[in-house]
């Protein structure tokens, strides 16, 4: 477990530092407000769904893949899965029950009153990837600790995907620009920031498509894919028509806007 943590920590330490520079070099998008205003706030927003969940679950979804390995519970368990296609499996089927996870947080009203919390971000960056609110983790967590179960999934498929989807979702979120090419190969393989970037969209028809965190398919497969924004990328406006200034950025104020009517 602690190995699994220091993995876990590495992986994010690195990827946001790279996308932190690499957004700095190559900017998609003017920020609307300074970093100051929002990244400590983000990231203790962090720092507090990391403290929930190890006070609730401190082994996290592992100890649901550790179980259900020692009681032989699972689909994968049961027809006896080779190991590569076991891995396979887990982390294609957890990828896709995120993304099912995603729409109900957009579809049920008082899990959006959470989700809004990642939405309200007026600037979409590498630290919007990683900023929810503490009960939308706790709830994931429970989701996908039963996908898990009810999957047999290895312990190190899970780690691999929670490490997978962790970076994806700060790359998907960073205002980075890339080449139209680049972009354009990428999204058959990996959810892009310009594809991501249309799901943030203060237009709630544009903000209920591109579902995806890390594999583009399921969009394209359920029918929620979007190519483009109506605006152009740089001049589309972003967040939540409610909660749009530097105070409601703050990390008081994200912990409570579940609470508060908008």
């Amino acid at each position: 477990m602690q190995g699994e943590t220091m993995v876990r920590l590495a992986v994010f330490v690195g990827v946001l530092g790279a996308l932190a520079v690499a957004e700095t070099l190559r900017p998609r998008r003017a920020r609307a407000l300074r970093r100051v205003e929002r990244w400590p706030h983000n990231l203790g927003l962090v720092a507090a769904g990391a403290v929930a969940m190890r006070v609730v679950a401190p082994a996290g979804a592992v100890a649901a893949a550790m179980l259900a390995a020692r009681q032989g519970w699972g689909l994968l368990h049961a027809v006896d899965a080779a190991p590569v296609v076991a891995w396979g499996t887990a982390v294609l089927v957890l990828d896709l029950a995120i993304w099912a996870q995603h729409v109900a947080m957009h579809k049920v009203d008082v899990l959006w009153r959470l989700h809004r919390v990642h939405h309200a971000d007026v600037d979409v960056d590498v630290t919007t990837g990683v900023r929810f609110h503490p009960i939308e983790y706790l709830l994931s967590l429970g989701w996908k600790a039963a996908v898990i179960v009810a999957l047999g999934a290895p312990a190190g498929a899970v780690v691999l995907f929670e490490v997978l989807l962790n970076a994806t979702s700060m790359f998907n979120h960073a205002n980075l620009r890339l080449s139209p090419t680049a972009d354009r190969v990428t999204r058959w393989l990996l959810v892009t920031p310009d594809m991501h970037r249309v799901h943030h969209s203060v237009d709630r028809a544009e903000a209920d498509t591109n579902y995806g965190f890390n594999l583009p398919w399921w969009d394209r497969l359920f029918g929620t894919y979007r190519a483009q924004p109506l605006h152009p990328h740089e001049t589309m406006t972003l967040g939540v028509s409610r909660f749009r200034s530097a105070k409601d950025q703050r990390v008081d104020r994200l912990l409570t806007q579940p609470f508060r009517r908008g």
